[in-house]
């Protein structure tokens, strides 16, 4: 069985402005699926979260494709998302209590050990860029 590493990152371009979120999602060392979307005028910490529910949907659409793995390790440069996203701080914004709820529902369901760490902006250069080509329409 495997674990797969997913760098997620979400931006707006203004608070709220402009937004888009970011994705590379890792078997071993090697990507398998990239994501940048746009999600119209919203805050950063929703294009944070919608980075962290996208990533899950794909994961649990696409499981006959990946194969048996034992868990997710999520890796992105939000302090803030990540800390919410191990339950150390709560979520006061309803708005965003709507999509943890979705991002809980789907870890549920997929069964395998998930993980949430906090890495620098420079480990993350690549989910950020996902995300600047999406803002960019350059996808």
């Amino acid at each position: 069985m495997k674990t797969l590493s997913v760098y997620t990152d979400g931006g707006s371009r203004g608070n709220p402005g402009p937004a888009a979120l970011g994705v590379v999602i890792l078997e071993e060392d090697t990507p398998i699926h990239k994501i940048g979307k746009t999600l119209g005028i919203t805050t950063n910490n929703v294009a944070e979260y919608s980075a962290i529910l996208a990533s899950l949907e794909w994961i649990a659409q696409n499981r006959e494709l990946i194969g048996d793995i034992s868990g997710i390790n999520f890796f992105m440069d939000s302090l803030l998302a990540c800390q919410q996203l191990k339950g150390i701080y709560k979520i006061k914004q309803p708005h965003l209590q709507e999509i943890m709820i979705k991002i809980r529902k789907i870890e549920i369901a997929l069964r395998v050990k998930i993980t949430y760490t906090h890495i620098p902006r420079e480990k993350n250069k690549e989910a950020d860029r996902m995300v600047n080509l999406a803002l960019d329409n350059n996808l």
